[in-house]
């Protein structure tokens, strides 16, 4: 059975990443999403087990310790990180799954899994990226200054992925995204298994 494919989608916060990977497990309907652990408050309308997994310090501390995270990050003052067996069982199931993480994150996972399919997704600019922000009406002016000044770190990052998606619409954004992986499924290393043993089983 062929494993399937780890995607890693990261870029800095409110570029839409929970937008976007949302639109695309409606359009890709056996796509299997990673919830997050976090240690931050839930925003209106986030449930517990279906948006993130909320835990408190010192919940996450013994995750940590007990090492069920396939990685974890800190990010203006907040922990996240993602549990590492759901992930490693649903890519031996075959099924491909996609983490939705911060970048901290996003380049740990890439040590450990090298293979994955990396794709970092960016705003169309910095003021629209501060606008996204503004509108959430959840951040002081304090944190969005800080989130900016992140953001601005974590774009220079970019050249350690290997995809790049503006996200201008979301449409487009996930159009573009279910390109990559179309083509990801058809590379050679990744069929040729599966060729080999046709051809042996038709010899």
């Amino acid at each position: 059975m062929e494993k399937g494919i780890l995607i890693v989608l990261s870029g800095p916060s409110g570029v839409g990443k929970g937008t976007v990977c949302s639109a695309l497990r409606q359009r890709i309907k056996d796509l299997t999403y990673s919830i997050s652990a976090t240690t931050r408050a839930p925003r209106p309308g986030e449930k517990d087990g279906v948006n993130y997994f909320f835990k408190t310090k010192e919940q996450f501390q013994s995750m940590i310790e007990q090492d069920e995270l396939l990685e974890w990050a800190e990010y203006v003052g907040n922990y996240y990180g993602t549990p590492a067996g759901f992930v490693r069982d649903t890519l031996d199931s075959g099924k491909d799954i996609i983490l939705e993480i911060e970048v901290q994150g996003a380049l740990k996972v890439r040590d450990k899994f090298p293979e994955g399919v990396f794709i970092f997704l960016i705003p169309p600019s910095l003021n629209e990226l501060q606008t996204r922000i503004q509108n959430r009406g959840t951040e002081t002016e304090e944190t969005i200054r800080n989130r900016m000044s992140v953001a601005k770190e974590e774009l220079g990052m970019m050249m350690k992925y290997d995809y790049v998606v503006v996200n201008d619409e979301i449409d487009l954004a996930c159009s573009r995204i279910e390109s990559i992986l179309t083509a990801e499924h058809c590379k050679r290393e990744r069929v040729m298994p599966a060729i080999k043993k046709r051809i042996l089983e038709v010899n």
